[in-house]
């Protein structure tokens, strides 16, 4: 571990030394590929430092213990070194740990109703209303890319963008099976039904990361229609993308301007095939090895929420909460916390075991 942390800090000094050049700055692009791997280099270097630092006070406080003047203060000194060393030396194993090159990424969430009929789509707008609000006690921006709205205010399928600092490392554990429990708005004799929605959560592709053949797409046009209104657009400005090799169809409908549905369209489409690339290399790469936290398979059940109990519980971690109302309200860091701090520990295990 010492040894590939030696090597960091001497690239660290490397990089120094490279954003001192003037020049440097004649290329933003190169600066900045620079400054952000300089980001990510010093809270490691500076955490063996510092290690390193209370390594050399556990030596000279333990000579200074054949000193009698010298031996209770040294005692105190060596004990808080020792305890120094313990943690930052557990910092380290962190630090070090395999970062998901997503985690920066704004994201896609799509939520489709699922099994239940009307109550499932119902639920899908609970969700979005709990991300959303998530999003807004985070300081994130939210944006609707298309929605296929139901009669009663429920949604078929919504798909919005989120974006904002570090937004896919938050709720990248949301994508499966949610499953909610409770007496629907349209049972009239007060029996708990079950129904499901499913998320998918997509980190945002730039054109950097995937590139889309224009020969592979077929575009096609068509009129908007919705639960109705005036709303509804008279005019082809809705627009459905065909990725023709995959077969994966996006339609977007909610702008009035067809090149804006284009757009959001293209960004929606982009970012679904760059995270099928991913979990395809995921899958070569771990085959044989499932997270504690699941597999962000959609056919997943991951979570309960049983409206009679105000319980939501996460299957995967085994963790019950009885505030289910703060829960959909976007208080939902106790949880995703709990499941970042599991993925850490099975990543911690698995490094152990190599």
């Amino acid at each position: 571990m010492f040894e590939k942390i030696e090597a960091l800090a001497a690239r660290l000094d490397e990089l120094e030394a490279r954003l001192s050049a003037p020049d440097l700055y004649d290329d933003p692009a190169r600066a900045a590929k620079l400054l952000k791997e300089r980001g990510d280099l010093e809270p490691i270097v500076t955490a063996y430092r510092k290690y390193q630092a209370a390594h050399t006070a556990i030596e000279e406080a333990t000579e200074l213990l054949n000193d009698p003047d010298m031996r209770e203060l040294a005692q105190e000194e060596l004990a808080t070194a020792k305890n120094d060393v313990a943690l930052l030396e557990n910092e380290l194993k962190l630090l070090l740990l395999p970062r998901d090159p997503n985690d920066e990424k704004n994201i896609f969430v799509e939520i489709r109703g699922g099994a239940g009929g009307e109550e499932s789509a119902l639920f899908a707008g609970d969700l979005y209303r709990m991300y959303t609000m998530y999003a807004a006690r985070r300081g994130w921006e939210t944006e609707i890319m298309s929605a296929n709205e139901t009669e009663l205010g429920g949604y078929k399928e919504i798909i919005f963008r989120v974006a904002g600092e570090k937004v896919y490392s938050r709720l990248k554990f949301e994508s499966g099976v949610h499953r909610v429990q409770r007496v629907p708005e349209t049972e009239s004799q007060g029996r708990v039904h079950t129904s499901t929605t499913t998320v998918a959560v997509l980190p945002e592709a730039e054109e950097v990361d995937f590139y889309l053949d224009p020969g592979d797409l077929r575009v096609d046009t068509f009129r908007s229609s919705g639960a109705g209104g005036q709303h509804i657009n008279k005019t082809s400005s809705a627009i459905r993308i065909t990725h023709i090799p995959t077969n994966t169809v996006v339609e977007c409908q909610d702008e009035r301007s067809q090149h804006k549905n284009r757009d959001k369209a293209m960004r929606v489409l982009r970012s679904r095939l760059y995270e099928a690339e991913v979990e395809k290399q995921n899958a070569a790469i771990a085959a044989d090895r499932k997270s504690q936290v699941g597999t962000g398979d959609r056919s997943e059940r991951i979570r309960t929420y049983n409206f009679p109990e105000n319980r939501v519980s996460d299957h995967r971690i085994k963790l019950t909460l009885y505030k289910l109302d703060q829960f959909l309200n976007g208080d939902m860091d106790e949880v995703l916390d709990a499941l970042i701090a599991a993925d850490t520990a099975e990543k911690l295990r698995a490094q152990g075991e190599m």
